[in-house]
């Protein structure tokens, strides 16, 4: 189990860290929000390796068994491997690729509050955000609320891979 969960856990990493060197330097053009969806589009396509690696861990090495628990212990595995390394990856590029991200991030958002709300919603929105901003600062947030983001999709994929893929 530990092999395939390593081996799945990599691809997995290693497919997510590609999507986003790929997305920022061809995509860059793009606004905020495509990038958003493509980033949660790469999420989904770096966490399918946990069907995958469920499924290899059943067929080849545990002779076409497998039990839901087992199913979703691999899975969440392969999730905590791929979030983790995104994780870093996140801080890594909010800290020393591109450390004016969040501002621009929080400028663009507080301009489309701006053109969106009215007046008397307008302050309190931009509280929130403010209060966000100051949040997001923080490398070890950042790197907890990115990771924990990925891990939860994982884990909804986990769920439902383990579902489909346990046989008794």
């Amino acid at each position: 189990m530990k092999k395939t969960v390593v081996k799945f856990g990599a691809y997995g990493a290693i497919t997510i860290c590609v999507l986003f060197l790929i997305s920022w330097f061809a995509l860059d053009g793009l606004s905020l929000s495509v990038q958003e969806v493509l980033g949660y589009v790469s999420i989904v396509l770096s966490l399918s390796f946990v069907y995958f690696g469920i499924k290899q861990y059943r067929d080849k090495e545990n002779a076409g068994k497998l039990s839901f628990k087992d199913a979703l212990i691999i899975g969440i595995l392969i999730s905590l491997i791929t979030a983790l390394v995104f994780g870093l990856l996140d801080v890594f590029y909010t800290e020393v690729l591109n450390p004016d991200f969040m501002a621009d991030y929080y400028e663009n958002a507080s301009d489309n509050l701006r053109a969106s709300l009215p007046a008397d919603e307008l302050e309190a929105q931009l509280a929130r955000l403010e209060a966000e901003r100051e949040q997001f600062s923080n490398p070890l947030m950042s790197f907890t609320f990115m990771a924990l983001t990925v891990f939860i999709i994982g884990f909804i994929i986990s769920l439902l891979s383990s579902l489909i893929l346990h046989r008794k």
